[in-house]
């Protein structure tokens, strides 16, 4: 379902480092001048035989001496002693700190980026194939109270359902290239884009323009009646299917606005009209809504990441995963309190098709001019 205003969550980034300080240590050492013997064996050899004489050698002094200060050395090896301790000691502690912070970096990091956040149970994957109809019932809620009742319509029993047997991947496609075409006349400078055929609404940078008006007879290039009469075929067989799941009369289920495509991606949102992910309800969202559907015309985890459908029950977060072709659908209380995740890569491309009760709130099927 494709969101409305709401308040947007701040992301929050966390970031850590630790900063090793380097220690150094000099080490003193004192050296005395020796005297050393000035004897040439050489010379002695030679002097074999001959009248040896024995000179006296005048006294040599030493200019220069440097006192040893033995207290001074003492002092630099305890405080050198000292430092390697302290290298020693902070060593492992340093290292289990900057551990602990790593861990608690990438823990957060690991919440913040990873796209299942707070999916507990996932009802259909996109891998998987639901032939027949996969119902899931919930208890209703007293939104349905607040409006008038329609006999016959109003939901007695209320719950959400999957199928991928009313619409053929082929028509999908058929349906997604209709939806590519129409988009490409426009678009949102956020990352969520919209299409009304019925109303002619287009997403137009910020604001939204009417196709219908704005291109005239050139519209006529750009879809076919065999696109409108596809998108009518479509919009019946899912109009019949919830009124059979629901034990409806389904010429009482009249189809309602808004009906659009949409088209998401991961491109920053520059309005609130582009806040698709906030957790709505569409009957207190729209009012009209008694039972919503949405057509998925592109695979999760092949075209995009994220963007999957959540219910946000009470107990725990279900998903359904986007398969190009699948009806999902459901009743529009509170029951079924719901939003989508962000789309993290790619492009989603669904149609929110909408069903009420009230024949005040029908709109017909879209026809070109």
């Amino acid at each position: 379902c494709f969101g409305l205003p709401g308040t947007s969550p701040t992301p929050r980034v966390l970031r850590a480092g630790l900063d090793w300080d380097d220690w150094g240590q000099r080490s003193a050492s004192v050296a005395a001048d020796e005297p050393k013997p000035r004897c040439s064996a050489g010379r002695f050899k030679n002097s074999v035989g001959r009248k040896l004489t024995r000179t006296a050698m005048p006294t040599q002094r030493r200019s220069n001496v440097k006192f040893v200060d033995s207290n001074g050395i003492e002092k630099k090896i305890k405080r050198g002693t000292a430092q390697r301790q302290a290298v020693w000691w902070w060593r492992p502690q340093a290292g289990l700190l900057l551990l602990s912070l790593l861990s608690c970096v990438g823990g957060l990091a690991w919440l913040y980026l990873t796209p299942d956040d707070g999916i507990t149970e996932t009802l259909v994957r996109q891998g998987e194939t639901v032939p027949e109809q996969r119902v899931y019932q919930v208890s209703c809620s007293e939104d349905y109270d607040n409006y008038k009742r329609y006999p016959g319509c109003t939901p007695q029993k209320c719950g959400r359902a999957v199928t991928d047997s009313v619409v053929s991947r082929e028509e999908a496609a058929i349906l997604r290239r209709l939806a590519e075409r129409g988009l490409s006349l426009g678009g949102s400078d956020g990352g969520a884009s919209i299409l009304d055929l019925h109303s002619g609404a287009l997403s137009m940078g910020k604001q939204f323009v009417n196709i219908y008006r704005y291109f005239g007879e050139q519209i006529k290039d750009v879809f076919s009646k065999e696109d409108f009469e596809l998108y009518r075929s479509v919009r019946q067989r899912i109009q019949e299917t919830i009124a059979q799941t629901f034990g409806l009369d389904s010429s009482r289920l009249y189809l309602t606005n808004p009906t659009f495509f949409s088209r998401i991606n991961s491109t920053l949102a520059k309005t609130t009209h582009d806040e698709y992910w906030h957790p709505h309800i569409d009957k207190v969202t729209y009012g009209s809504f008694d039972y919503t559907s949405l057509l998925y015309l592109s695979d999760y985890g092949v075209d995009f990441g994220g963007g999957r459908f959540i219910f946000m029950d009470t107990s725990a977060n279900r998903t359904v995963e986007p398969r190009a072709g699948r009806v999902s659908f459901f009743t529009s209380g509170t029951e079924n309190l719901h939003r989508v995740e962000k789309v993290s890569w790619g492009t989603r491309f669904a149609i929110t098709v909408s069903f009420t009760c009230d024949p005040a709130h029908s709109i017909s099927d879209p026809a070109l001019p």
